[in-house]
């Protein structure tokens, strides 16, 4: 089985997806730790611009807390809870005030009942089977002839790139609400409002490329196993 992953189709398709990926990484890490290291000047906290955010979309029973780790900030949609990592909730750098009127962003998303969130939902139980077992069923049916199993396996894995596919307009929008925010009530001056676009902007790239590796590892999958049944 180790040879399956030595083919063409994943040197070709893979590969330079994956160093795509690797790229927009350090893109994000570039770009965060530039922007994570200059203050806003109305002295912002990122606690302070989720609220804000909340406020000007009228929502009141959402709250904001803190996580563990770097970089770990996320909306809760179970608990309604905005969880911002130390730096983020307590810092007023502009990274920290971008990526916390990101978050908030997604809980006016769920407040709005926002249509790619609800289409997201559906999808997700369905691609966490295709994330665990839609590969190991594909490559199993591949080697022991059942073509059944590989179009299950291959199915399976389709419901991923369906799921990021649908998170990248989630994503894009959290951050074109968050940017209009800061800029309709001036969270931040004009020329600190350019970094803040930037950092999401680069985040935003990173769902792109897990995209397009996942698009790339579903194509080498159908190609492989087509020629095997040739």
């Amino acid at each position: 089985m180790p040879y399956f992953y030595l083919d063409k189709y994943y040197l070709i398709l893979v590969v330079p997806a994956i160093i795509l990926s690797l790229v927009a990484q350090m893109l994000v890490k570039k770009t965060y730790s530039k922007w994570s290291r200059v203050r806003n000047s109305r002295n912002i906290t990122g606690a302070m611009a989720a609220q804000r955010v909340l406020s000007y979309y009228g929502i009141n029973n959402v709250q904001i807390g803190q996580s563990s780790g770097k970089l770990s900030d996320h909306y809760d949609p179970r608990s309604n809870i905005i969880r911002l990592s130390p730096e983020v909730y307590s810092g007023s750098s502009i990274a920290a005030v971008g990526i916390a009127c990101h978050e908030a962003g997604h809980a006016a998303q769920h407040a709005e009942n926002y249509l790619p969130i609800k289409i997201r939902n559906k999808i997700l139980p369905i691609a966490n089977l295709g994330s665990s077992f839609g590969v190991m069923l594909a490559v199993i049916g591949y080697f022991l002839g059942f073509g059944i199993l590989v179009d299950i396996g291959i199915v399976l894995f389709a419901s991923v790139v369906a799921f990021q596919l649908i998170t990248l307009p989630v994503e894009f929008n959290a951050s074109r609400r968050a940017v209009n925010v800061i800029s309709e009530t001036q969270l931040l001056l004009s020329e600190e409002q350019s970094g803040a676009k930037k950092v999401l902007t680069a985040a935003a790239m990173t769902y792109v490329a897990s995209l397009l590796v996942s698009v790339a590892s579903l194509l080498r999958l159908i190609l492989r196993f087509n020629n095997r049944r040739r």
